[in-house]
């Protein structure tokens, strides 16, 4: 039986949070950032695996589902999760994301020293190798598109089933794992007003985001870096781009079964990869 997550609004000083947690309020925090096109609602399994050890939180990036604000630029987005993690008393901190929010969760890293390990899944970061590599794979059409001013939300607004439903299909290793329920409370975290821009602004900001990522002055919070074992790309590249970024303690794990949206197709494992993490470091 799943347990059902306590919802919050926490205010910050530019608007409020909507975070989504289980678990003990005392007790260690593992916080959770989601990707595009998802909200909170990605984590809700993991939340419940998580909660046996530590006080588990999802929040919904600003502007998306109950998030209000705006901020594309992931250096911008890494100083309100620093605000949200002091506003809510979080401890001993394991910050996880996934897509757009592990680009968010390596802002983190950077400038949030103290967090206790990052753990960033099935992303590559702006300004960081192999990301010219990506930039240049047909397959990542999307990228350009979503940062044209205004087109994607004329093209995609009011067919946001549709579209969001052509990413989960083809970049998941079993589209069935996305549920019905997920995908419609993704679908319903974009439709207030300018949620969809606050979702392409995550990849307008990309150029921002590379100049940001220049730092490679030396960093000693341990990371893991997850992918899908169906997901594209060799994870010994990603590996190597963050050591030379100056990330002086990468772990590297393949989440079996699962395709670019891990933490929905396969919530065990990748919890069981985290969990393993956190005990070790």
């Amino acid at each position: 039986m799943s347990i059902e997550p306590r919802h919050s609004q926490v205010p910050l000083g530019n608007g409020s949070v909507h975070v989504a947690e289980i678990g003990d309020p005392h007790a260690p925090a593992c916080l959770f950032l989601h990707g595009w096109p998802e909200s909170w609602r990605a984590w809700l399994d993991v939340l419940g695996l998580a909660s046996a050890r530590f006080r588990a939180v999802a929040m919904d990036l600003p502007g998306i589902g109950g998030s209000t604000g705006r901020g594309g630029r992931k250096r911008e987005l890494a100083a309100t999760v620093r605000e949200l993690v002091a506003a809510m008393g979080l401890t001993d901190v394991t910050l996880v994301g996934h897509d757009a929010g592990g680009m968010v969760a390596y802002a983190c890293l950077r400038r949030c020293p103290g967090l206790a390990r990052v753990v960033v899944l099935n992303t590559v970061v702006p300004g960081v190798a192999p990301w010219e590599t990506v930039l240049g794979n047909p397959r990542i059409w999307h990228f350009g598109l979503h940062a044209v001013p205004s087109l994607p939300e004329t093209l995609v607004r009011g067919r946001e089933a549709a579209y969001f439903d052509y990413f989960y299909d083809i970049l998941s290793a079993d589209p069935a794992r996305i549920t019905p329920e997920a995908r419609a409370a993704h679908v319903d975290a974009y439709r207030a007003e300018g949620a969809l821009t606050a979702g392409f602004d995550l990849y307008r900001a990309f150029g921002h985001d590379t100049e940001d990522n220049t730092d490679v002055s030396r960093v000693d919070i341990p990371l893991l870096y997850l992918r899908g074992d169906h997901e594209y790309g060799d994870i010994a590249a990603y590996a190597a781009g963050f050591r030379a970024a100056g990330i002086a303690n990468v772990t590297t794990g393949e989440v079996p079964g699962a395709g670019h949206f891990a933490p929905e197709e396969a919530p065990e494992a990748v919890w069981h990869l985290i969990d393993e993490f956190s005990r070790e470091t």
